[in-house]
């Protein structure tokens, strides 16, 4: 039942990714231009999901567990330390040059946009190389 509550909210997930065009680079560089062509539009779309999951949120972090888990599994690290805002900048860096975040960009592959395909491509081998610097 976990596989099937996993897909149908991937799948959930995907087709709003793709109503609001977050898996649009152009659109969302609009929205990061805020000195140029502003498109304000996906302001909307963040407001939107705020409304719905943060309420949800905390009515389901009130729960002994999860629906179809066996406990929570967040983080409850409190420690803002150098690992945590280089990797936020790296992340954010890429995800404005490009355009893209990891959701939309992996949900943009169905569409078979080269510009998707190598920025997944990019974002799994960036994956890869930060787990072998680790063991390091």
């Amino acid at each position: 039942m976990n596989r099937i509550a996993s897909l149908v909210s991937g799948i959930v997930f995907g087709i709003g990714l793709t109503i609001s065009e977050m898996i649009n680079p152009a659109k969302v560089l609009g929205f990061l231009d805020l000195f140029g062509n502003w498109d304000p539009s996906l302001m909307f779309v963040m407001i939107g999901a705020l409304v719905v999951s943060s309420p949800m949120f905390h009515l389901i972090k009130k729960r002994e567990k999860p629906i179809f888990a066996e406990n929570f599994n967040y983080s409850n690290n409190k420690v803002i330390d150098s690992k945590l805002v280089i990797g936020s900048a790296l992340f954010g860096a890429g995800w404005g040059l490009g355009g893209l975040c990891p959701g939309p960009a992996i949900s943009s592959i169905a569409f078979l946009n080269i510009y998707s395909i190598t920025f997944v491509i990019s974002m799994f081998v960036g994956f890869y190389l930060i787990k072998k610097l680790k063991s390091i």
